[in-house]
């Protein structure tokens, strides 16, 4: 019984949760962090994201079960196993999704219920079709990201400027473009085929194209830092200070994707690596103290 509730979370994912830390970026942006209001209704719209993404994850494990048992990591996954059938993974998934729907329909609003829906749904037709192709992959993932936005906006009635979402979507393009970097790599040297996608890509092309990510999103902050669209709480003019631990992080995720090539799971990379976890709380105390 304990090793099968222990197969659960693993499926689950909720190391991963971490990643929907972005449905408190409207909050935290707008200096109303600490409005206990607020905040509660931004924390109700996290558990509400984190079950729907939860159902997604069992949903894209049990489409890749087959390639995941090939996979040098991915193999230990349940589905992968063969120790969660595929009638346990759909009521689990399903729990899920019934109190994610509950959740925002007793304690936050009913457009949330959409966006949540609208997830759920590109990340079915993600999970059947659009990860195998090219491009269109990174871009379901980083749309992804920016529905973490619209969901804590939408709940917290805050609303978001076009900087937060470019951003967003620039950063999260940015990860999922040296994630699939890692997948090359891995079945150039070790002849693991991950997905149809990769065939898309290489290493030349995805060289190029991160660093050219990198650029746009150091670019795109300076503009940020200087813009008058950047609301009330953030009019600060040392605001620009920042972007060096913008520029500082990009150079450890390259230095990680390029020398270490440990860049396959950035959840994974922002839990273990002391750098990126030191220059990030840098980031956001650096934040917190112009607007708090």
């Amino acid at each position: 019984m304990r090793e099968t509730i222990l197969h659960y979370i693993i499926i689950l994912r909720p190391k991963h949760w971490i990643k929907n830390g972005f449905v408190f970026a409207p909050v935290f942006f707008s200096g109303q962090l600490n409005q206990w209001g607020i905040f509660k209704e931004a924390f109700f719209a996290f558990i509400a994201f984190s079950l729907a993404a939860s159902t997604v994850y069992i949903l894209n494990d049990w489409f890749d079960r087959e390639a995941d048992a090939k996979h040098p990591e991915k193999k230990t996954r349940p589905f992968a196993k063969g120790v969660i059938s595929s009638f346990e993974g759909f009521i689990l998934g399903l729990s899920c999704i019934i109190v994610s729907i509950s959740i925002c329909g007793f304690f936050i609003n009913s457009v949330t219920i959409w966006i949540i829906c609208t997830y759920i749904l590109l990340n079915i037709a993600y999970s059947i079709i659009l990860k195998n192709v090219a491009i269109i992959d990174v871009c379901c993932i980083a749309t992804g990201f920016v529905l973490r936005l619209f969901v804590g906006s939408v709940a917290t009635r805050i609303e978001l400027s076009s900087w937060i979402i470019t951003m967003t979507f620039l950063l999260a393009l940015f990860l999922a473009l040296s994630k699939r970097r890692d997948d090359v790599i891995r079945e150039e040297l070790g002849n693991v085929r991950t997905r149809k996608a990769i065939y898309g890509y290489n290493i030349d092309f995805l060289n190029h194209t991160i660093s050219i990510m990198g650029s746009v999103i150091i670019v795109a902050y300076l503009m940020y830092c200087h813009s008058d669209d950047r609301g009330f709480v953030l009019q600060n003019e040392y605001l620009y200070l920042t972007t060096a631990f913008v520029i500082v992080g990009l150079m450890r995720y390259f230095q990680l994707a390029i020398v270490d090539r440990c860049t396959g799971n950035p959840t994974k990379v922002l839990l273990n690596d002391k750098f990126t976890q030191i220059n990030l709380i840098a980031w956001c105390g650096a934040f917190t103290w112009m607007i708090y």
